[in-house]
């Protein structure tokens, strides 16, 4: 009596339009052939990908969750079942690295129901032969569909989703009255002198979402700004891979077949506002980010942005990153000398406090201490080593039976680093706002040391500050302590 196998099957689909691969006739397909050769094809075993291309294997993430599972001892199953080679992958580099992993490392088969391969050497010659062609084909096709579309656009077709303002009608774009007015609105406060961020602030105060269904920003309205479709014209990068061209004045322009809803007047007058903006303020006119001693410390207490520097060295403020891009609606201005001495007042407040609002992280609630600082990272930096050797093992560089010792050694190790860790005495609340106030009063004589750069002060401030919230309303900040 033969002992029964058990089966994994792997079932990819590219596009919804190959309904002759749909993913349940593939499936269907398997199963028969697996109870047909006496296996068995439990359903935690069936790994599916749809609607996704099999030219590279690692944005599969089902391929990779099976050949995860694959490499369990004692291994879970003993052949992957395929409709096709080409379901497997369409690059035959990923092809012959992963069928050589499992079958050497893992002593699991990967078999194609539809192709059926002979037991003897000229099977590996035809496999190959049918891996290079599904590449070929997989590559053809991508430049066949890239010319194509190619063609279409240089006629006016449409190659791509319709932008803010239009919608889909059949082949062309149609403009959807409503946000067509918000896109004439747009560039009418635009030429008449509102700035972006006031713009995208009037959008999202009036509930108006992105076409990706998004809160408007700065980019949002820019992008609107430049965007030639709205004269009836189309836009393409001159370069296929590159799709963040979307600024590029050097890009292709052809006329569609839809209809404008701007005027070309309007249009060019928006564009010589935005060169004398530029004009008024060059790309690199700021240059690396000027020293300030909050920098990357203190938010925005209505939706936790940063506040970021902004002026001139002659009035020098912090405002709120996200009300800059127009995202907040509401203003957290504030003189930077002003935040400086807020910050450091209520450092000073806090040193006669009893309780501080201290953040402190699972490893360090449990010990304390440089002994405990030592631990904490000799284990990190063994994880690391586990790291590295699992990916020594997944590129072919050791075998499963080194991986296999170098894991259970580095996992020993990181095992008695632990023990000596949970056996160190726990620090009180008590004990913390101690540590706290300690690094409050060394820092405090060098926030107020005029001689000392703004970074210097910053590193000070960042060795034992998790966060300061600004509150606007009150004019106060609110500290938050790491231990």
């Amino acid at each position: 009596m033969s002992i029964l196998k058990t089966a994994a099957a792997y079932i990819r689909v590219s596009t919804e339009e190959q309904t002759e691969y749909s993913p349940d006739s593939q499936l269907k397909a398997v199963r028969k052939y697996a109870q047909e050769h006496d296996m068995i094809l439990p359903d935690e075993f069936v790994f599916m990908d749809e609607g996704i291309s099999g030219r590279t294997a690692g944005k599969r993430p089902e391929f990779q969750r099976m050949i995860g599972t694959a490499k369990l001892k004692p291994k879970p199953f003993d052949v992957i079942l395929l409709w096709k080679f080409g379901r497997f992958a369409r690059n035959r580099q990923d092809s012959i690295v992963y069928k050589s992993m499992l079958r050497k490392q893992c002593g699991i088969d990967v078999v194609s129901i539809s192709e059926q391969l002979g037991e003897d050497n000229t099977s590996i010659l035809i496999e190959a032969l049918i891996e290079a062609m599904d590449e070929y084909y997989s590559l053809n096709l991508a430049e066949e569909v890239k010319r194509g579309m190619t063609e279409k656009f240089s006629r006016g077709g449409v190659v791509s989703q319709p932008p803010f303002g239009y919608r889909m009608g059949g082949d062309i774009f149609v403009p959807d009255e409503v946000n067509a007015n918000i896109v004439r609105m747009i560039f009418e406060d635009f030429v008449n002198g509102s700035k972006t961020r006031a713009i995208a602030m009037k959008l999202n105060g009036m509930g108006v979402k992105t076409s990706k269904g998004n809160a408007w920003g700065n980019r949002n309205v820019e992008y609107v700004l430049t965007n030639p479709v709205y004269l009836g014209k189309l836009r393409r990068s001159r370069d296929p891979q590159n799709r963040h061209d979307r600024f590029n004045e050097d890009s292709i322009l052809v006329d569609g077949k839809h209809e404008p809803i701007i005027e070309q007047s309007v249009f060019e007058q928006a564009q010589v506002r935005r060169a004398e903006i530029k004009k008024a303020y060059p790309k690199h006119a700021r240059q690396t980010p000027a020293e300030y001693m909050l920098r990357g410390i203190i938010r925005c207490d209505n939706c936790g942005s940063t506040l970021i520097l902004t002026g001139n060295k002659k009035a020098r403020y912090l405002q709120c990153h996200s009300y800059n891009r127009g995202e907040c609606q509401v203003s957290h201005g504030i003189a930077v000398e002003k935040a400086n001495r807020i910050v450091i007042e209520k450092l000073t407040a806090d040193l006669g406090s009893d309780t501080l609002d201290i953040a402190v992280k699972p490893a360090a609630s449990v010990s304390t201490g440089a002994v405990a600082a030592t631990i904490e990272t000799m284990i990190a930096k063994e994880q690391r080593k586990l790291e590295r050797v699992r990916e020594a093992y997944e590129a072919g560089v050791d075998t499963l039976e080194e991986y296999r010792q170098n894991k259970a050694k580095i996992t020993d190790r990181i095992e008695e680093l632990q023990k000596e860790l949970d056996n160190s005495p726990a620090m009180s609340e008590q004990e913390r706002v101690a540590v706290v106030k300690g690094k409050i009063n060394a820092s405090l004589a060098i926030l107020t040391n005029p001689d000392l750069s703004e970074t210097a002060k910053n590193e000070a401030l960042l060795s034992f500050v998790e966060k300061i919230i600004f509150v606007k309303p009150k004019g106060v900040v609110e500290i938050h302590y790491k231990a």
